[in-house]
């Protein structure tokens, strides 16, 4: 009896831990400090499969972080740890915590807003405070300003090697984190109405947070026009038209299109061009857009 408890144990166990870090800071690669924390991570154990998902969040950009994450962390494995350090407050009274989502993720990350759509979207099955105590690296007790290094970098590390189990990392926690408020999508009236979340970044093409599903509820057809305006802080920044289309290459070069994004949510674009910097529009919580058939 006591023999298959423990092999039910350990196989829980090991399950939760699959030994893959992706790391996700604004440090950039300009220096050392993300070779920093795949050291310490290394330093844990050298059987860890380290990743990245970027380094180049626009520094002190919480709301970015949070979205980044909620693009990528639904695509990796159970038992993927996460290490998140967007933390303009490091050092401060906010918490460090590890988030274990529904579908089984973790995350370690400053609770500053980083949380906001992740735990939305997968849901908390968990929350735990890190006990620094525990769990810093050793000789680091001093340092206040590299806790991606010290703290979320090294606990992530034990937790995916195994080292440590979820129940180590520290007390358990409401299910809740701190949230960053924003426009969800919706209709009202004739028009859907949401933010403007994140650009794709390389080509400059603006990514909504209005799903296919909220989406059809004007019911569009493919090659329709629609009305689109864009607001930051509640003024109009942007007014045209352009078609519901499927690919790029459905219009001209230089012309605006209205598409489905990979994640299947609204996203506006130029053709082979910048539709951010030709337009001046970006993203963020207080940029919103407006969608409606024209009349």
């Amino acid at each position: 009896m006591s023999a298959l408890l423990v092999s039910i144990t350990f196989s829980t166990f090991t399950f939760s831990q699959n030994k893959i870090v992706v790391f996700q800071s604004d440090f950039g690669l300009k220096d050392g400090a993300v070779s920093a924390m795949k050291g310490v991570a290394m330093s844990v154990s050298p059987d860890l499969k380290l990743f990245d998902l970027t380094h180049e969040i626009p520094a002190y950009n919480i709301w970015e972080a949070a979205y980044r994450l909620e693009q990528t962390v639904n695509y990796w494995p159970r038992g993927t740890v996460f290490v998140s350090v967007v933390d303009p407050g490091v050092g401060t009274s906010r918490k460090s915590v590890v988030l274990k989502t529904s579908s089984g993720q973790f995350i370690v990350t400053p609770d500053n807003g980083t949380l906001t759509l992740i735990a939305e979207s997968l849901g908390i099955d968990e929350i735990r405070e890190i006990d620094e105590i525990k769990n810093r690296r050793k000789g680091s007790e001093k340092s206040y300003t590299f806790h991606g290094r010290d703290v979320y970098a090294y606990t992530g590390a034990r937790l995916a090697a195994g080292v440590i189990s979820f129940e180590d990392v520290g007390p358990l926690l409401p299910k809740q984190v701190v949230k960053i408020p924003f426009q969800k999508a919706e209709l009202i009236g004739n028009k859907i109405k949401g933010t403007i979340a994140i650009l794709d970044i390389q080509y400059g093409n603006i990514w909504t947070n209005i799903s296919a599903d909220i989406f059809n509820q004007l019911n569009p057809k493919i090659g329709d026009t629609l009305s689109v305006s864009v607001y930051h802080n509640n003024i109009k920044k942007y007014e045209g038209k352009m078609p519901y289309v499927e690919t790029f290459g459905s219009v001209a070069k230089n012309k605006p299109l209205l598409y489905l994004n990979s994640l299947l949510q609204v996203s506006f674009a130029l053709n082979m061009g910048n539709f951010s910097f030709v337009h001046h529009i970006y993203s963020g919580n207080d940029w919103t857009a407006v969608i409606s058939k024209p009349r």
